[in-house]
């Protein structure tokens, strides 16, 4: 009796030893075989709000210096492709830059950003009607909201903004879309807009940025070769009306999470209806007309109801398509 209970004290003795050992092999085999902890500790990995993105210093290789080419590309786009630079082509028909519309030169959150948008190309367009290569995204830009025509895709210049995105993208999963991406949400009133009211916003809110005439204001007064401090919102050196935001909703959409200049997207200062008038104010001038605009959207069942020009699948008027309502 007394080798058994100075045996079974051995063992009680071992086991209270080694039970934290057990007990942490058990639970990292089972962590280990549960599907679920296995994704979130992945997921975890990976950027999930555009918010939280922080650049990276560019690497010192070939490609660290392409993408850092690329982010001043982005930033100051007159300056090397524009009307006015003298050491490349010309590529654009206006002196706006990539960053206009990409607020901080695409890393903005809801402001169209670039953050991840290499996990997602290629990726189907209806405009294109086929898959579309981030390259041809991106020369849907230069066409559209730079006015003026297509970079060769083996250009150093395409090289390096592709490089760009690639380098703001690396934390973002493979095939995933992030929050911060596009544009906030918005719900566009049941009724055409109203331009008097757009007017009014208009006078309150942008004026003291993009001037009373809406032609911005340059960084060397009078002479726009110098790029904008806040580009012109219609006129000669503006986004064509092939451009996305020469639609009255997707305007709307950017306006109410980016302006006035510096607000939370969270935050807006704009109403839904502030902005979608005010949007379509912005859209009433004359601009630039993009050229071969029938060829877009060869499938009209896919073209959005906002992109005002024809042909449409439906017997609205144009004035309908172009300030609403929107309700069909």
């Amino acid at each position: 009796m007394a080798k058994v209970m100075g045996l079974l004290f051995v063992l009680l003795i071992l086991f209270t030893f080694l039970f934290p050992f057990i007990n942490s092999g058990f639970s990292h085999a089972k962590s280990a075989n549960d599907p679920t902890k296995a994704a979130d500790s992945s997921a975890a990995s990976f950027l999930q709000h555009v918010d939280d993105f922080t650049l990276a210093p560019y690497p010192d290789t070939e490609e660290g210096k392409m993408a850092a080419y690329g982010e001043q590309l982005i930033k100051e786009t007159y300056k090397y492709l524009g009307p006015d630079n003298k050491a490349n082509a010309v590529y654009t028909g206006n002196r706006l830059a990539c960053g206009s519309c990409h607020l901080n030169a695409g890393t903005k959150a809801y402001a169209a950003p670039y953050v991840g948008l290499s996990a997602v190309f290629p990726i189907f367009s209806g405009r294109e009607g086929k898959v579309a290569t981030l390259e041809e995204r991106i020369n849907g830009c230069f066409e559209r909201s730079m006015n003026g025509k297509k970079l060769p895709v083996d250009s150093k210049e395409m090289l390096a903004m592709i490089s760009y995105i690639k380098h703001i993208s690396k934390d973002v999963k493979i095939g995933s879309r992030i929050e911060g991406q596009g544009f906030v949400k918005f719900k566009a009133p049941d009724r055409k807009a109203d331009l008097n009211q757009g007017a009014i916003v208009f006078r309150k809110q942008c004026v003291s940025c993009h001037q009373e005439n809406g032609l911005g204001l340059a960084k060397v007064a009078n002479n726009p070769a110098e790029g904008y401090v806040y580009p012109p919102l219609w006129g000669a050196d503006s986004f064509n009306d092939g451009a996305g935001m020469a639609r009255v909703l997707t305007a709307a959409k950017f306006i109410k999470g980016n302006m006035p200049l510096g607000i939370s997207p969270q935050e807006p200062v704009l109403s839904d209806e502030e902005a979608f008038d005010v949007a379509a104010y912005i859209n009433s001038f004359e601009r630039p007309e993009k050229p071969h605009k029938d060829k877009d959207y060869p499938d009209l069942a896919l073209k959005p109801k906002d992109a005002a020009y024809p042909p449409f699948a439906d017997n609205l008027s144009l004035t309908q398509h172009k300030y609403g309502p929107f309700n069909f």
